[in-house]
């Protein structure tokens, strides 16, 4: 078992920028990636970032692309989205989320592919 606990959420202004963090702590387990998705109020849960974990390569969903960046510490099983230029369409709570199994050598952007997950850390932009 795997349990996440996402950090840095707040209220921000448009254009304002800010880090969340995720610590993966637990018994041992399998990465292959961690993610970040987010949903937002009457909306179901979206894809943001995902990297994987042994080569360190990242994939962004287009709404965030060239904004967002997805990085992680392997010592201490971290992983952190530093979010720019955000807008009130980026308001929502962001989940951080695991992925213990196999699933494909492509990015892992489905949910599915996903074991565990954090509680989640509200992100709120005031235009």
């Amino acid at each position: 078992q795997a349990q996440l606990v996402e950090s840095g959420g707040g209220a921000v202004q448009a254009g304002g920028s800010l880090r969340l963090s995720c610590s993966a702590s637990g018994r041992t387990f399998s990465r292959y990636a961690m993610g970040w998705f987010r949903q937002s109020p009457g909306k179901e849960r979206e894809f943001v970032a995902t990297i994987r974990w042994s080569t360190g390569g990242t994939y962004y969903a287009d709404s965030v692309k060239g904004r967002f960046t997805i990085s992680r510490d392997n010592a201490k099983i971290m992983v952190y989205l530093q979010m720019n230029s955000l807008n009130a369409e980026d308001t929502a709570v962001y989940y951080c989320a695991l992925a213990a199994s196999y699933s494909g050598l492509g990015y892992y952007t489905r949910e599915r592919q996903y074991d565990y997950w954090g509680q989640g850390t509200q992100v709120s932009v005031s235009s």
